[in-house]
């Protein structure tokens, strides 16, 4: 008998420790590989970084675009 397929709903869920702790390797990972010069595996670690789950937009509200400003418009 086959088990049932429940499929990950990590849209509505928030991070969990596991995740949050491979989040964090990673990145010390890509910063280990940029520090020795290995762009091309820092390249293949952000990339794995990337493909996880965004904790942020599961939870947070969507932001509204900040107002447009005109073109050389003095910032001071």
């Amino acid at each position: 008998m086959r088990a049932a397929f429940k499929p990950l709903d990590t849209e509505s869920e928030p991070e969990s420790p596991d995740q949050s702790a491979l989040r964090l390797m990673l990145s010390y990972v890509e910063a280990e590989c940029l520090r020795i010069g290995a762009t091309e595996a820092a390249r293949h670690v952000a990339l794995a970084v990337s493909n996880l789950p965004d904790p942020v937009a599961a939870t947070a509200a969507p932001r509204t675009p900040a107002p447009a400003r005109p073109r050389n418009a003095r910032l001071h």
